[in-house]
């Protein structure tokens, strides 16, 4: 058998490049930071207390440059079809979360920017909209070329800047000044006690808004269907079982008759409401009172329901706050609470499993 002939060919030699360190194998490990002294912390500390005190009067600065002005941006902002905010920036952050805050509140906004508005989103503005414009210089390049497509198209412009003699300023139709502000910045160029100021404004503004109108707690709700705030103005009809999933038993029942509607209703509830005739409230009945009257020996499935059930229930309507009726519950150690109208008829039932699935437990 032939052998295998080794190759003669000679491999590479790989060479050190003059001044070249080879790296070690693994990461370099970050140099070691420094031990801030005693006076380096506190330092810090007062310098950043600082900037929170600059941005903190810039703020309290505003209060008295409000005025007509304001009023007259409120009542365009209040009865406009939709308030188109804009800004570059800094100031378009903070203009995209002033108009954020006007929609949670009932007021129709968009946010527009200005680079894209050249381009083809001007044709979010409409007939009667209402421009505002956030800009501290009130020279932004970008913003100013809009006031021209503002004007032919009949958009009032709102504008919030720390410059009244601005070309922004001079283009606008209201001027809310925040005057000269200086910034809480080493350098004084960061914009920090501007935006701080520019943002307080326009909360002021939108707050002021959502003030003059008709708008409750009910509407807010309808906006924020999620999370905590929806939780907080929920009302009891929103969760409670009604209709079919509703578990209901005339007084003069048997007790079998109710076991069998606590089973078969859907969902299955805890309980099941008793009513009289008329479909009134006159007691309800749990699980609970099962479990008692088995331990008791007390299981004639024959007898009424209004002898074992419980008599005098405590209930809410069905426009309760659902943060009220689960302090009921707790306050009471209750599982179930039956929900009744005006005229005390049994409209629905409150169950614990519920509320644990909407997370107020």
């Amino acid at each position: 058998m032939a052998r295998a002939t080794r190759s003669t060919a000679r491999k590479p030699r790989l060479r050190a490049i003059p001044g070249h360190v080879t790296p070690a194998a693994g990461p370099t490990p970050p140099p070691a930071a420094s031990v801030p002294s005693q006076d380096e912390r506190e330092a810090t500390l007062a310098y950043a207390r600082s900037v929170l005190e600059a941005e903190a009067q810039a703020i309290l600065g505003l209060m008295g440059r409000l005025g007509d002005s304001f009023l007259k941006a409120l009542e365009l902002v209040r009865d406009s079809v939709q308030t188109v905010v804009t800004g570059v920036g800094k100031a378009g952050l903070i203009g995209q979360k002033l108009s954020a805050t006007l929609a949670s509140t009932g007021i129709r906004s968009v946010f527009l920017h200005p680079t894209e508005a050249v381009h083809g989103d001007l044709g979010r503005v409409g007939r009667g909209d209402v421009i505002l414009a956030l800009s501290n210089s009130g020279a932004t390049e970008e913003l100013v070329r809009l006031l021209p497509s503002f004007k032919r198209m009949g958009a009032p412009v709102i504008a919030i800047t720390g410059d009244a003699e601005s070309p922004l300023a001079r283009g606008a139709d209201v001027v809310l000044d925040i005057g000269r502000i200086e910034e809480a910045c080493p350098m004084g160029m960061v914009p920090t006690a501007s935006t701080a100021a520019l943002h307080a404004i326009g909360d002021a503004l939108a707050m002021a808004v959502l003030r003059a109108r008709p708008f409750g707690s009910a509407e807010y709700a309808l906006l924020h269907p999620g999370g905590k705030i929806g939780r907080s103005v929920m009302r009891v009809f929103e969760l409670m079982r009604s209709g079919p999933s509703n578990p209901v038993v005339r007084d003069n029942a048997k007790l079998s008759e109710a076991v069998v509607v606590m089973t078969n209703t859907p969902g299955r509830p805890g309980a099941t409401n008793v009513v009289d005739r008329q479909g009134r409230l006159v007691g309800i009945f749990t699980d609970g009172d099962l479990r008692r009257l088995v331990e008791q020996g007390r299981t004639n499935f024959d007898m009424p329901i209004r002898e074992v059930m419980g008599k005098r229930p405590r209930c809410v309507g069905p426009e309760v706050l659902v943060l009220e009726a689960t302090k009921l519950m707790r306050e009471f150690r209750v599982d179930q609470l039956p929900v009744v109208d005006a005229e005390g008829k049994a409209v629905g039932l409150l169950d614990v499993q519920d509320l644990l699935a909407a997370r107020f437990f």
